[in-house]
């Protein structure tokens, strides 16, 4: 069976929509961390705990290189102590955590080293972190007392990322497309889109409101990792990639990833009007509700056991309304 959980594009208005996914019956409410297009997840994860009662909460994904592993250890041990029993923790190499900051995704070895010092700090161990011994010395009342016993996923797709989720990880946190191979029975798949009307096509401007941003993603992501002769490919790609480059070089990566995953900049609408939103039902999480919850048991049979649900747009509330119905 695959359950329903809400992913949020982290806004000072998130916690407020934690609690109406609660409402509306999500398992659980996966927050995104890039500290450069979004407010701290720790404090609106904290937010979110103090309004909600059950909703299981957590970061997807936190990027190592932007936090010693003392501080997320503490972090975690905090929300465990507001939300005893409903906290999981995704990690990973980074993709716009990193690319918006001019830098690469992180070397999986590395990321692997940092999971393993902090789950040795989660269960009250010492550990080694450049150079020196660390252990949470937290009396308390300051945090969960060890061991903090949190769920770890690992946001990989890739068979260097799934070998540290099979070695390190409690689950996978995938986006887009379904992992295959073996790894840990927990695989929540992140996805984008909204619920068609029986009357609405993906050209409406509803539609590409609430889902326009599960587009623009595709370029972003295919032009940092394929490059001009991948995103050029995709309608409007060529035109789309010339404004990206009309930055200098250095700079690029200060544009390539504006509003990810929360809207479309006037690039991304250019590149939908010229064709990319007919894309819209093949590469998001779109259509009428027949037909999202037709895709349902195409997931499960490719082991997919959570199905994250990214709202965007206008009416956050109103697509998660939407969703759930749809997938009852």
């Amino acid at each position: 069976m695959v359950t329903l959980s809400a992913a949020f594009a982290t806004s000072m208005s998130t916690p407020e929509h934690v609690e109406i996914a609660e409402e509306l019956g999500y398992d659980r409410a996966w927050l995104y961390d890039s500290p450069a297009l979004y407010p701290d997840v720790w404090v609106t994860l904290a937010r979110a705990a103090e309004r909600t009662e059950r909703i299981g909460l957590g970061p997807a994904v936190l990027v190592p290189s932007l936090r010693h592993p003392m501080t997320n250890a503490a972090a975690i041990a905090t929300l465990d102590a507001l939300a005893p029993d409903r906290v999981a923790v995704a990690l990973g190499a980074g993709f716009t955590g990193r690319y918006v900051l001019g830098q690469k995704p992180m070397r999986w070895a590395d990321v692997a080293a940092y999971v393993r010092t902090l789950q040795a700090l989660l269960r009250g161990e010492e550990a080694e972190w450049e150079g020196a011994p660390i252990r949470m010395l937290h009396p308390d009342g300051y945090g969960t007392p060890r061991p903090v016993d949190v769920p770890i996923l690992i946001g990989a797709d890739g068979p260097k990322g799934l070998a540290v989720a099979d070695e390190l990880a409690d689950g996978v946190f995938s986006a887009g497309q379904p992992v295959v191979g073996d790894g840990p029975s927990w695989r929540a798949l992140l996805a984008f889109g909204t619920v068609l009307g029986p009357d609405e096509s993906p050209t409406d401007e509803r539609v590409l409101d609430a889902a326009g941003h599960g587009l623009a993603v595709v370029y972003h992501a295919m032009y940092e990792r394929g490059g001009a002769e991948v995103v050029d490919q995709l309608p409007g790609g060529a035109e789309w990639r010339a404004d990206v480059e009309s930055a200098a070089p250095e700079r690029r990566h200060l544009s390539t990833h504006q509003d990810h995953l929360i809207s479309m900049t006037d690039r991304d609408r250019a590149a939908l009007d010229a064709g990319g939103a007919s894309l819209l039902t093949s590469m998001t999480f779109s259509g009428t509700a027949d037909q999202v919850r037709e895709r349902l048991p195409e997931l499960e049979a490719a082991g997919v056991t959570e199905l994250a649900y990214q709202p965007a747009g206008s009416d956050i509330p109103g697509e998660l309304a939407r969703m759930r119905e749809a997938l009852s």
